[in-house]
């Protein structure tokens, strides 16, 4: 299995729909299969200085600047976007590998061109309110991505596979969170998928530019240490390391 393929395999490539066998039935399901939020106006207008410029828009967390996370930052608590009996998750650790994400199977909040993920470490997390109103998002995908049927808001990610290279660490958003210190999204992964969102594939020059902006290098895939660390695992599997 090279590389690419294995990409596509355990994170769905350019966000392939899973065979139609494997589509939901329930009404419920189906809404949560759908992409989370309309496509996004590719531009929105920002002031500066007295000038009013275009910017693309990439995440609300990270248009107007990324912020820091903290070092010290033992971790928090994730809801969802109902208004009573919210689904509560807990985390006991600081995220890793945060990016923005362009692939069409993350949850995405209203007016966000791009998703925002992180990873934590499996152990660290647990559900503690209203687990009951968790749904699986695709049963067939490699991520099982849970999400509240109430919001429709995806609370977690989890890989059940364990030869997949990052089983025992779990995705979770942490903009769900109202506690600051969060590690600080690094980079932009499957830049180009936005265009199947409904992005103009003439925006995408302006997409980039505006990422590298912000601080976070555009990738069609996921980052070089990302990369590098499944490419170390198929090798590991086929014994050439």
């Amino acid at each position: 299995m090279s590389l690419m393929d294995a990409l596509k395999r355990w994170f769905g490539g350019q966000g392939t729909a899973p065979p139609t066998r494997h589509q939901p039935t329930t009404p419920q399901q189906q809404r949560h299969s759908r992409p989370a939020d309309p496509a996004p106006t590719a531009t929105s207008a920002a002031t500066t200085q007295g000038t009013t410029t275009m910017n693309p828009t990439i995440h609300p967390a990270v248009d107007n600047g990324v912020r820091a996370g903290s070092d010290s930052f033992p971790g928090g608590t994730l809801h969802c976007h109902c208004a009573s009996d919210r689904v509560e998750v807990a985390v006991k650790a600081q995220s890793a590998h945060n990016h923005v994400c362009g692939c069409t199977k993350c949850w995405k909040p209203d007016g966000a061109t791009f998703s925002m993920v992180a990873v934590v470490p499996r152990d660290s997390l647990s559900v503690t309110a209203h687990e009951e109103k968790l749904d699986v998002v695709d049963p067939s995908a490699a991520i099982q991505r849970h999400a509240c049927r109430g919001c429709g808001v995806h609370m977690y990610g989890r890989i059940e596979n364990t030869g997949h290279p990052f089983h025992g660490l779990d995705f979770i958003h942490t903009e769900l969170s109202d506690d600051s210190g969060w590690s600080a999204p690094e980079f932009a992964a499957f830049v180009s998928s936005i265009i199947e969102s409904g992005t103009n594939p003439g925006d995408m020059d302006a997409v980039r530019s505006r990422l590298k902006e912000l601080g976070l290098p555009p990738y069609d895939c996921l980052s070089p240490p990302l990369m590098d660390a499944i490419a170390t695992h198929i090798a590991k599997a086929k014994g050439v390391l």
